[in-house]
């Protein structure tokens, strides 16, 4: 077997079998009584508040795909908002199989279809992913000012200081930085390829200081993020008995769903130990965090692979007329 096959084969399977691996864990963890309490407590649910969290997740998926086209346009392009619609459900479901190809898959398929050229079209992607990371900065800075103890609480159960997080992340953008310096002054043939590619992409972001609607774009970005915070926080009401939760600890347990959202495939197995763990900051029993957990988790997974098997197979048959750099 080739090295890159090999690398390919263990950039799917590896989360794959953390996230498998955390269920077990998760499982093993828990007594039989336990896990008893667990699935009655999701048996017993409110399925009407779970309705609303799933309808506010379809919302922000309709949000990002309309929103779409404000980064797009600058670029003389344009895709219809069922198609849109359509090619983020296709890049969430890939995310369940490898982590983060949903960006790259995207993009690929919106070059098949619409014939937008690959490095264009991941460049808006990418502008859409920074401000999204800014978004989660500005409701992570809000959590850490009305909750600072719990949150370094939670940091520190995981066994990272904030500092070293930090050192990390600085680390790592300095040598990507250096490294697409050295590229771009090489006359090498894959240096050159890569370097109308960084061109191509460098594009796409900027296309967010092109836009002519950028209030239409942040309005939407906003309520695609309260969107966000607005199906986590409902799934409190679909639980029997689960006391009043405080929105500002509610917001403590969406920061620790949403990193847990990176870590394996869709989050399988990590995302209701993250909950369950931040919830118990605020003496919510582990039995209804896990509960919390797991119904926010499945209500949410269910209806992106609904839909992404639904895009994958209808898609080839979507008519865009919209025009593409001014054509029909």
């Amino acid at each position: 077997m080739k090295s890159s096959t090999l690398a390919k084969w263990i950039k799917i399977i590896l989360p794959i079998a953390l996230g498998l691996g955390l269920v077990y864990y998760s499982y093993n963890s828990t007594s039989e009584e336990e896990r008893r309490l667990i699935w009655q407590n999701m048996k017993d649910a409110n399925f009407s508040w779970v309705a609303v969290s799933i309808i506010l997740g379809l919302a922000s998926h309709l949000s990002r795909a309309w929103r779409w086209n404000y980064l797009l346009e600058p670029l003389g392009y344009r895709v219809s908002l069922l198609k849109g619609f359509m090619l983020v459900m296709l890049s969430y479901f890939a995310n369940l199989g490898i982590p983060r190809s949903g960006e790259l898959f995207r993009a690929t398929a919106l070059n098949t279809y619409n014939k937008i050229p690959f490095e264009k079209g991941f460049g808006t992607i990418v502008t859409e992913r920074i401000i999204d990371l800014l978004m989660l900065l500005i409701v992570l800075i809000l959590t850490f000012i009305v909750q600072s103890n719990q949150l370094f609480e939670l940091i520190n159960n995981g066994g990272k200081s904030v500092g070293t997080f930090l050192g990390l992340g600085f680390i790592a953008l300095l040598v990507l930085a250096i490294s697409i310096r050295i590229l771009q002054k090489s006359s090498q043939p894959l240096a050159l390829k890569f370097a109308s590619f960084l061109k191509g992409l460098q594009e796409g972001v900027i296309s967010v200081l092109h836009m002519k609607k950028k209030w239409h774009f942040m309005g939407h970005t906003f309520f695609i993020w309260i969107c966000y915070i607005g199906m986590f926080w409902v799934i409190q009401y679909a639980i029997v008995d689960l006391r009043e939760i405080h929105f500002n600890e509610i917001l403590v347990g969406f920061i620790a769903g949403t990193f847990a959202m990176t870590t394996t495939n869709g989050a399988i197995g990590l995302y209701p130990i993250a909950i369950s763990t931040s919830l118990a900051l605020f003496e919510i029993s582990k039995i209804q965090g896990d509960a919390y957990g797991w119904i926010m988790w499945v209500a949410q997974t269910l209806l992106v692979v609904i839909l992404g098997v639904l895009s994958f197979l209808f898609i080839p048959f979507v008519k865009d007329n919209n025009p593409i750099n001014g054509q029909d």
